[in-house]
C-alpha cells in the first residue's frame, strides 16, 4: 500500500533497501581504517577497539571490528619470527649465572625485574646499528636505551649505567639477559655488582627464556621503517621517539589498555 501511495515499485524499494544496508558500515568503517592506516596496518582487532574508546570515546564489539575489517578487505600483517641469534665465543674469564628469572615474567612490582638484550638495525645502504636495551617487565616501561654502530662493550654498559637513575630499582632487582659475549664480560658482571643488581640468565640457545625482549625487538621492526633512514644520527632520532611513543602512548591490551608509564603508576599506587 505504501509502495503504491508513493509510487514506488517493490523491487525498487527492496533495492534501495538493500543499498541503504550496504552503506551501514561506511561511518564505522572510515574511523576504522583512519586508526588501521595509522599503525601501517599493523593493528588488529584489540589495537583498534581500545583506540576507539581512547581516542575516539567510541564502544565497537569486536565481532564488529573483525566484520569490518573483513568485509573492507583490512588485513592485518603478521609479524614473523626472527630467526636470528647472535653467536660469540667466551673466554674462560667469562662466566654464566643461573638462570633465576625462570620465565616469571608475570610481574606486578615495578623495578623487581629487568630484562636485557641487544638487537640489530639496517638502514641506509646496508648499513647496521645496533641498540641496547632494558625493559621493566613488570609495566613493560622501556628504562634505558643506547644505540651503537659498533658491538663494543661501552654502549651495552651504557645502557646500565642509566639505571641508576631509576627510583623503582633496588637491591632485589633482577636484571636478566641471554648468555651473549656482554653479559659474561667481567666489565659488565662489575657494573652490575656496582649498582646491587642481581645478575640471571636464560639458558644456552633458549631465546623464550628472555621472551620479553623478543617481542618487544619485533614490535619495534615492525613499527619503525628503517629503509628510508640515510644517516645514524637519523636512525638515533627516531629510536628515541618511538621509545618516547611506546612508553607514553602505546595503549598495550594486557596493561588493562593503558600506556606503560600510566600503568607502572598504576601498579605503584596499588602497592601503597
Amino acid at each position: 500500500m505504501i509502495c503504491d501511495i508513493a509510487k514506488v515499485s517493490k523491487s525498487g524499494y527492496y533495492c534501495s533497501l538493500k543499498n541503504n544496508n550496504a552503506d551501514k558500515d561506511k561511518k564505522d568503517y572510515l574511523i576504522i581504517k583512519e586508526i588501521f592506516d595509522k599503525s601501517r596496518s599493523k593493528y588488529g582487532w584489540r589495537s583498534i577497539q581500545m583506540h576507539l574508546r581512547l581516542d575516539y570515546g567510541l564502544t565497537m564489539n569486536h565481532k564488529k571490528i573483525i566484520r569490518i575489517k573483513n568485509k573492507y578487505n583490512l588485513t592485518t600483517k603478521i609479524r614473523r619470527k626472527n630467526p636470528y641469534k647472535m653467536i660469540m665465543k667466551k673466554t674462560q674469564e667469562h662466566h654464566t649465572f643461573n638462570n633465576i628469572l625462570d620465565r616469571k615474567f608475570k610481574q606486578n612490582v615495578p623495578g623487581k625485574v629487568l630484562c636485557t638484550d641487544i638487537t640489530y638495525l639496517y638502514y641506509g645502504q646496508c648499513s647496521k646499528a645496533y641498540l641496547s636495551a632494558v625493559k621493566d617487565i613488570a609495566s613493560k616501561e622501556i628504562v634505558s636505551w643506547q644505540l651503537s654502530n659498533n658491538l663494543s662493550m661501552k654502549f651495552v654498559l651504557d645502557s646500565i649505567d642509566n639505571l641508576k637513575n631509576i627510583k623503582t630499582i633496588s637491591c632485589e632487582t633482577i636484571i636478566h639477559s641471554d648468555q651473549g659475549f656482554h653479559y659474561t664480560n667481567p666489565e659488565f658482571i662489575e657494573k652490575i655488582k656496582v649498582l646491587n643488581l642481581r645478575q640471571s640468565m636464560s639458558r644456552k640457545g633458549n631465546c623464550i627464556d628472555n621472551a620479553p625482549m623478543e617481542s618487544f625487538f619485533g614490535h619495534l621492526k615492525d613499527e619503525i621503517d628503517c629503509k628510508e633512514i640515510k644517516t645514524f644520527s637519523e636512525l638515533n632520532d627516531i629510536i628515541n621517539k618511538y621509545m618516547n611513543y611506546y612508553n607514553n602512548y602505546r595503549y598495550q591490551w594486557n596493561l588493562k589498555k593503558m600506556i606503560p608509564v600510566k600503568y607502572r603508576h598504576h601498579l605503584l599506587s596499588k602497592s601503597v
